[in-house]
């Protein structure tokens, strides 16, 4: 029996958090700089933290333990090393004594860490559920059904691809296979100039922005020589001719973090903040970047800040949990750290990575327990790892 019910007006109303939640609400308290209205909680059990030194001090040398940049503070402290996704998975590489990898960061990381660590060592990403949203924008069929597009088009021998760091295994190997290499965003220019010695055309997955930045901003290109390939569209929403006559073929992917500061970003906090500093990561649009008066990767943003003077005023347009941590890591030099946007706040996915996950891949580890690893088929890392060692072959 169906039984059906009419829907009477309810008396409810939404309480400020929940329409910030929701996009309708504006907090002035998050002008606080690196405040944020959405701070992370505490982990629920006091105890997580010793648990966490006993998991790490019985495993001794077979653990190291990465922390990305953005990860939680809690999270950062038990890290041997941190730094962005290429450093980190180098560093693993180096420990070759290390039996397990236990990479704080997200699922592409921990893929690149796989690629350069020995066979006998074991990757484990706390959540798998800690992927990039960044990365998950080009999947291998829609990059394999791209080059079809080219190669209809009739240039795809005169392209080639370069795909940033922050990308799949299966991207890294597509890249690999056609005679591309991968870039960070500190080396994204060596890679392109590398690249258009040995073709006429890019192929840039899968941040558009950084593709953008550097070919427009490093290398003198112009907007003009750029096209923007939507893989949901047909034929990527663009024509034969249009392919043909762009030389930098961007994939339609950006960081959901970078991607959301904005010109009006820029223009607020110097507005409120006189002789202030913009530094941004060149993963933000093209117009916040052109407005900055600094650019570049997380390790650029972080030595820039140390060789800073006193006393300077600084809004940096990076993920919060790295900003805030180097606010507080320079309030002794009395150097001001803002937060470019005023209500942007932490990576969700890079978040899922917490106290509790890491106590229990630890742990789990302790007891001779692998748990969640992350293992990259031999075919795949063949080829990935041939784009990689292109990278590092740069010039």
């Amino acid at each position: 029996m169906r039984v059906v019910t009419t829907a009477q007006p309810l008396d409810v109303q939404p309480t400020p958090l929940a329409l910030l939640l929701l996009g309708r609400e504006a907090d002035p308290k998050s002008e606080r700089g690196v405040e944020c209205p959405g701070d992370l909680p505490a982990p629920s059990d006091p105890d997580l933290v010793e648990r966490a030194r006993a998991a790490k001090a019985k495993l001794g040398d077979k653990v190291f333990v990465l922390g990305h940049h953005y990860q939680r503070d809690e999270v950062i402290e038990f890290a041997d090393v941190t730094g962005d996704s290429f450093k980190l998975a180098r560093d693993a590489a180096a420990r070759p004594d290390a039996e397990y990898i236990v990479f704080c960061g997200v699922h592409f990381m921990a893929e690149s860490a796989d690629i350069l660590t020995g066979d006998d060592q074991q990757v484990i990403l706390p959540d798998l559920a800690a992927g990039c949203s960044m990365a998950d924008m080009a999947t291998a069929e829609q990059v394999a059904e791209c080059w079809d597009v080219l190669t209809e088009a009739g240039i795809a021998e005169q392209v080639v691809p370069v795909s940033y760091m922050n990308s799949s295994a299966d991207i890294k190997a597509f890249t690999g296979k056609h005679g591309g290499t991968i870039c960070t965003s500190s080396n994204a220019k060596r890679a392109l100039d590398w690249a258009f010695e040995q073709g006429e055309k890019v192929l840039f997955l899968p941040d558009q922005h950084l593709g953008r930045n550097t070919a427009v901003r490093d290398m003198g290109m112009s907007l003009d020589d750029c096209v923007v390939y939507n893989p949901h569209k047909p034929n990527g929403g663009l024509t034969a001719e249009e392919l043909r006559a762009a030389k930098m073929i961007l994939w339609r992917g950006h960081c959901s973090v970078h991607g959301r500061f904005s010109l009006d970003s820029v223009n607020d906090v110097r507005a409120r903040i006189p002789d202030v500093n913009v530094l941004v990561h060149p993963e933000c649009k093209h117009e916040v970047v052109a407005a900055a008066d600094y650019v570049g990767s997380t390790e650029y943003i972080i030595k820039a800040l140390e060789a800073a003077p006193r006393g300077s005023k600084w809004a940096i347009g990076t993920e919060l949990n790295l900003v805030r941590r180097l606010a507080n890591r320079f309030a002794a030099e009395d150097k001001e750290i803002v937060f470019l946007d005023k209500t942007v706040c932490f990576c969700s996915t890079m978040n899922r990575i917490d106290l509790p996950h890491l106590v229990w891949a630890l742990e789990s580890l302790a007891a001779g327990k692998v748990v969640n690893r992350i293992e990259v088929d031999q075919e795949t890392e063949s080829f990935a790892k041939l784009a990689l060692e292109r990278m590092l072959a740069l010039p």
